[in-house]
């Protein structure tokens, strides 16, 4: 049988300085708190396509709305676990590319309604913030350091670029 996976679309959000805004996910686990900084996003609805699901994410999470050309599809990443995603096997993000200037983030969802997604705050990290961090929590996907790194040297790929958990 094959596994059911939510759609969901993700933006790297970067700032003309490098930085990238995460969001702080924390889940009640049995052996604890799991904190995980991730980037906005979430998932596509099935009358949406990935980039009009990412709009509506940005809008919502962290009030950013996307003006001008679509953003750059830049990676590509199918998680397969349970409990990954709520009434799923696992997870399929397609993540876009989005260069903005530095701002506050603040969406449209309520502090309840971003609690009820585990959304618990937002940080603006630079690389070596990233690079150097020791904390407990970990980062979605766990490569988003060195891949950050890659795409900002490089540029958009071509196709996206698969990403592990």
């Amino acid at each position: 049988m094959e596994p059911r996976l939510r759609p969901a679309a993700r933006a790297l959000v970067v700032d003309d300085s490098g930085r990238v805004l995460l969001c702080r996910f924390t889940f009640d686990k049995p052996e604890g708190p799991l904190e995980v900084w991730a980037t906005p996003g979430g998932g596509v609805e099935p009358d949406e396509s990935p980039l009009e699901a990412l709009r509506r994410e940005l809008d919502e999470e962290i009030g950013l709305r996307i003006t001008g050309d679509d953003p750059p599809h830049v990676w590509h990443q199918v998680v397969v676990a349970e409990g990954h995603a709520k009434g799923y096997d696992g997870v399929i993000n397609d993540f876009f590319l989005v260069r903005t200037g530095p701002f506050e983030p603040r969406g449209s969802m309520t502090d309840a309604e971003l609690a009820a997604e585990n959304v618990t705050g937002f940080r603006w990290w630079t690389p070596e913030e990233l690079d150097g961090y020791e904390g407990p929590a970990v980062f979605a996907p766990r490569a988003l350091s060195a891949g950050l790194a890659a795409l900002l040297a490089g540029g958009a790929p071509r196709q996206p670029i698969p990403m592990g958990l």
